[in-house]
């Protein structure tokens, strides 16, 4: 080990005597420091000593941007990064992939950009999810521009993945909507397809049913069967407020076997109410007989009800009086 180290305080000085100039060298020898220091750098990475190890690469990387050698200027970070990646906090880690991937654009090398941005989103995913989101989004954009191997769906799929779990539902949206859009160009209708389940899924567990059904309308065309029959059962479901049938089609065989981030979602998406019964009358032990009107008609045959002797009273009397008045004029005359 102090071999090692030795080793590499004796490239450190040398790549310090490249840089002095004299009246016989009146520019630096950047592109030889910077192979010293990166030389050093390796010496003390053996040595176990990763904190002098990652100054070496950074100053290394400075010296290769100087010299315009872009690509080795960002593989010089790289490497610190990888030594470093228990050392360093996630916003230091999260900078110098940005710088690296920078670098790597510059040079032309999208995949190498987009891969440093994915490599460190993965070192810093337990411990910040959020700059971790970032990077994936980040390094779709790079693979969506400037790579070859166009991966950027492989990129933005960790992004949508990661919201979904931190339960950021509205950018897991945007995010799924970018997947899809990916999945369009390469014309790739099977993922289209699962991604309109999850991004159902993800509107449902932000309440929007509305939401969730004008999604399976916009992309419902490229589902499969089980798809298409899960998806019309937990809309219905959700329509008609059918609390069973939407956990049923909740725990389909389809939704579990998706990514664990999206089953797992299944189970956390709240149920419809569901709509309660009316509640049966119930009719109280000895309570006092129903009140019935005197003045309700019979219609049993041959009964006359109250009213009816009524009328015929009124009827006989008026034919009596009328007699009388009859009788009374008969006298006169």
């Amino acid at each position: 080990m102090a071999a090692k180290i030795n080793e590499a305080q004796e490239h450190c000085k040398a790549a310090e005597k490249y840089l002095k100039t004299s009246l016989m060298k009146w520019k630096p020898d950047y592109d030889s420091a910077a192979d010293e220091y990166s030389q050093a750098a390796q010496c003390y990475r053996i040595a176990r000593d990763p904190q002098h190890s990652k100054e070496c690469y950074l100053k290394a990387s400075e010296l290769y941007k100087k010299n315009h050698a872009f690509f080795h200027a960002a593989k010089a970070i790289e490497n610190a990064i990888i030594i470093c990646k228990e050392l360093l906090g996630p916003e230091e880690l999260y900078s110098m992939a940005v710088d690296s991937s920078s670098l790597y654009q510059q040079h032309g090398s999208g995949d190498a950009g987009a891969n440093i941005l994915d490599k460190v989103a993965k070192i810093i995913e337990e411990r910040s999810p959020e700059l971790a989101v970032k990077l994936f989004q980040q390094a779709a954009d790079v693979s969506s521009t400037e790579s070859g191997q166009h991966q950027g769906s492989e990129y933005i799929s960790k992004s949508s993945r990661l919201l979904v779990k931190l339960q950021r539902y509205d950018e897991a949206v945007d995010s799924l909507r970018c997947e899809i859009g990916f999945h369009q160009e390469t014309g790739n209708i099977r993922a289209i397809g699962r991604l309109t389940v999850a991004i159902v899924m993800v509107q449902l567990a932000r309440g929007d049913a509305v939401a969730a059904e004008k999604a399976y309308k916009e992309w419902g065309c490229n589902c499969e069967a089980p798809e298409m029959q899960t998806l019309e059962q937990l809309l219905q479901a959700f329509d008609e407020e059918d609390r069973d049938s939407a956990k049923r089609a909740l725990a389909s065989p389809f939704i579990r076997s998706m990514d664990v981030e999206y089953a797992r979602l299944a189970q956390m998406i709240p149920l419809p109410e569901g709509i309660e019964p009316a509640p049966k009358a119930v009719v109280r032990e000895n309570a006092a007989p129903s009140y019935v009107s005197t003045q309700v008609v019979n219609t049993e045959p041959g009964v006359i009800s109250d009213n009816e002797n009524d009328d015929q009273s009124s009827s006989a009397y008026e034919e009596k009086k009328a007699d009388d008045e009859e009788g009374d004029g008969d006298g006169l005359c």
